[in-house]
């Protein structure tokens, strides 16, 4: 399957997302990337699929986008979750296999079991108390809560010594991510001052104890195919949490992939292919 380059836009309630869609009448596989990156971050898993699916990557409103929201109220995990919702809605997508990477917040759409997903797949993604992960997460969340070190921190990211310090974004990615894909993932923030503010909104929207508490009661009743791909060296999601998810899940089956951290899709992207090819062959055998 051939990546489609061409950036398309949808006007949802809280404003344009752009996104990406290679068309086709097969089964639609929905790919969600984490905070601070795009929809490119699926582009090594794409020629990797099997033939005659319909995968649809949007960019969503979590840092690395270009478009900034009309509502920047909605830049929240809750808000994002909403617009996937949407956007389904605006394409018209049917019977989707909605996949997260690094953001979980999509399983606050999950929790609604929207007609639309028919199955799933989390991989590598915030659950449990683990919003938001790790370092990367943390510091995120710390410069929006100081005046001007969003903007400092969006500089320093133009550094691969920044990018690959302890505890930065160096630690989602056991493989080296060329450069000029990076670039591209941290130049919104940094020239754009209304994306920041997206960014600022999302950062302090961390879901409550509480909130976490129902999320996770409410994946017992999501009853749906769900394939939970946990990268075995992950240092930001806990390794146990792949375990309790799969768990959890009334349908849900756990794979490990060994050689990777957080970004599976940029680590392992011919293991996690072949995964998704599985959950959507498993999913059909189980419709027969």
């Amino acid at each position: 399957m051939s990546s489609d380059s061409e950036i398309r836009t949808v006007e949802l309630s809280a404003g344009h997302l752009a996104y990406q869609d290679t068309g086709g009448d097969g089964p639609v596989l929905l790919l969600l990337h984490g905070v601070m990156m795009d929809a490119t971050v699926w582009d090594p898993v794409l020629p990797l699929l099997p033939p005659g699916l319909r995968v649809v990557r949007p960019t969503l409103p979590l840092g690395s986008h270009r478009l900034p929201l009309r509502r920047p109220e909605m830049a929240t995990h809750h808000g994002v979750a909403e617009l996937v919702g949407e956007f389904m809605e605006a394409l018209d997508l049917d019977d989707v296999a909605l996949v997260l990477n690094d953001w979980g917040g999509a399983q606050l759409l999950l929790a609604e079991r929207p007609a639309r997903v028919t199955r799933a797949a989390l991989v590598a993604c915030e659950a449990f108390d683990n919003f938001p992960p790790g370092m990367p997460g943390k510091m995120i969340a710390a410069s929006a809560a100081i005046p001007g070190a969003m903007l400092l921190t969006a500089h320093l990211q133009r550094f691969d010594w920044f990018r690959r310090a302890p505890g930065g974004w160096g630690s989602m990615f056991k493989h080296p991510v060329p450069s000029s894909v990076m670039d591209g993932w941290f130049e919104p923030v940094r020239l754009n001052a209304a994306i920041r503010r997206d960014l600022r909104t999302f950062a302090g929207s961390t879901p409550t104890r509480t909130q976490r508490r129902w999320l996770a009661e409410a994946m017992r009743e999501l009853d749906i195919p769900v394939l939970v791909v946990w990268a075995s060296e992950d240092r930001l999601m806990p390794r146990e949490h792949g375990e309790r998810l799969a768990e959890l899940l009334p349908q849900g089956r756990l794979v490990e992939i060994d050689d990777s951290y957080t970004v599976v899709p940029q680590d392992q992207p011919a293991a996690l292919a072949r995964a998704l090819s599985e959950l959507l062959e498993r999913d059909a055998n189980s419709a027969r």
